[in-house]
């Protein structure tokens, strides 16, 4: 495990946890995008049928609501990891965040 700080930014190495941790939140994070993108698509194809507007609608609405879950994964990581961090170097957990 190696600890890197250069100026005002961190690099925390710890090995193979920080690589199974990252791609998870990343597979994650590709993952609503992809649920976002079919919602979109599907709700923009309901718009051109009078009687399947108001489903379109409720599409662009969850679509919309997934937005907000993006910035929650990577906050979510980022607690992630500071927690394995402050596990690690319990006397400088508070220069981990």
């Amino acid at each position: 495990m190696t600890f890197y700080e250069k100026e005002n930014e961190l690099d925390l190495d710890i090995g193979n946890r920080h690589i199974v941790i990252q791609r998870r939140y990343e597979f994650l994070g590709a993952f609503n995008d992809l649920l976002i993108a079919v919602w979109f698509l599907i709700g923009s194809i309901f718009f051109l049928n009078d009687s399947l507007m108001e489903s379109g609608t409720w599409l662009f609405i969850v679509g919309s609501a997934q937005f907000l879950i993006k910035p929650l994964i990577k906050v979510i990581s980022l607690i992630h990891v500071a927690n394995i961090y402050n596990a690690q170097f319990p006397k400088d957990s508070e220069k981990s965040i």
